[in-house]
């Protein structure tokens, strides 16, 4: 197979496997979420009187645009990855016509995001990421005061011969309370702390008749295959639960039900990207676009429910990853904050000039070492090694 023979076959299968099935669904939830991250930092940049001249949803040559009374410029792009918003002074010089730059009137200073107060530039580089949080605190609950929050109760069913839970004496009937200091409310707390921990050994308090017994337990590890073919690691402790039921709750109780689902979201992601750093769960299970695409087809299918969930649960991971101390992203922002309070002025621009490339330059390798995953899995690279 030449270079463009392969270029075809693997244009044509990304097109009919993926296109139809994945990428109208992908392209429809990521544009949701990045429009609630980009609007979090306009509103917040509106509010502290910070003049905006463009709000962009996706990249690319402009497919259609128009300007509002405030002398914003509304755009959709090409190409559907992504979206920004343009505050006025970006830059401490506005370009003039030779090409040089000048500093900024006193008007213009009093509508520029830079001349803002350290506190009024951290909030609206902070209101990106909690907007992604509140998104997807606001679809949990309306999710769990309408269809309900999966619920079953922390009560052994049946225990697997051989398993870790056999080996440390766990009981159908057992009502387990707490794992390594954590209190289980349902049986979904003990599948996230298991299936994460990755053989992390257990203490395991259980309530048996009218006792409270102590067990210990290490689960095993084991390798998944969903039905795409992607394999994954998790730990496995060789219980079932007594049964499964959807739960309504009322508004408030929905409200705190969906922040403790976005917090617990939250702190599972971390530790997994902990697990790779520490090299205790493999890289090969990061994600990008394709990857995530995929899963958006397969949801799609499930659904609106899966559907909802699935874009609180992106738009969780959105915020999050955001929030990473890396420059380029809101957290790099939020880094350089932090130094420049302690410091009591901003870093020099040249600094931040090369904290930025190193930032793009990590992203990039990112995206890139995520899409080659993601190749992999969609059986990609053996179509090209096959020909």
């Amino acid at each position: 197979m030449d270079l463009l023979d392969g270029a075809g076959t693997i244009i044509t299968y990304l097109w009919y496997g993926a296109y139809l099935n994945y990428a109208v669904p992908f392209l429809v939830i990521l544009t949701v979420v990045v429009f609630f991250h980009e609007m979090g930092h306009y509103l917040v940049a509106r509010r502290n009187g910070v003049r905006i001249e463009v709000f962009s949803l996706c990249f690319g040559p402009t497919l259609f645009s128009w300007k509002d009374r405030a002398g914003t410029r509304w755009k959709i792009g090409l190409l559907p990855f992504g979206g920004y918003v343009k505050m006025f002074g970006d830059s401490n010089v506005i370009s003039t016509p030779d090409g040089k730059g000048r500093p900024l009137t006193l008007e213009e200073q009093k509508v520029s995001f830079l001349h803002k107060r350290l506190g009024q530039r951290t909030a609206i580089v902070l209101a990106g990421p909690l907007a992604n949080f509140l998104l997807a605190i606001v679809l949990f609950a309306g999710l769990f005061s309408t269809v309900g929050q999966p619920f079953s109760a922390p009560v052994v069913g049946e225990v697997e011969e051989g398993s870790a839970a056999a080996a440390g004496g766990l009981q159908p009937g057992d009502r387990i309370l707490s794992m390594n200091g954590r209190g289980i409310e349902r049986f979904e707390d003990i599948q996230q702390i298991v299936q994460l921990g990755l053989g992390e050994p257990l203490t395991i308090v259980v309530e048996r008749a009218t006792a409270e017994v102590t067990l210990f337990a290490t689960p095993k590890v084991i390798e998944r295959t969903d039905r795409f073919g992607n394999k994954y690691t998790v730990g496995q402790l060789g219980i079932r639960s007594s049964g499964f039921s959807y739960v309504r709750h009322d508004p408030f109780t929905a409200v705190w039900r969906a922040a403790e689902t976005t917090f617990n979201f939250s702190a599972m992601t971390l530790k997994a990207v902990g697990q790779m750093i520490a090299g205790t769960r493999t890289t090969k299970e990061l994600r990008g676009p394709l990857g995530i695409a995929q899963l958006s087809g397969q949801v799609a299918e499930g659904g609106i429910e899966s559907i909802v969930f699935f874009i609180g649960w992106l738009s969780v991971i959105l915020g999050l990853v955001n929030l990473f101390p890396i420059p380029i992203l809101d957290g790099g922002h939020l880094l350089f904050y932090a130094i420049e309070a302690v410091r009591g002025k901003p870093l020099g621009e040249r600094a931040q000039e090369y904290g930025f490339r190193i930032g793009l330059a990590l992203v990039l390798v990112l995206m890139l070492f995520a899409t080659w995953n993601d190749l992999v899995h969609l059986g990609v690279v053996d179509l090209l090694g096959a020909g």
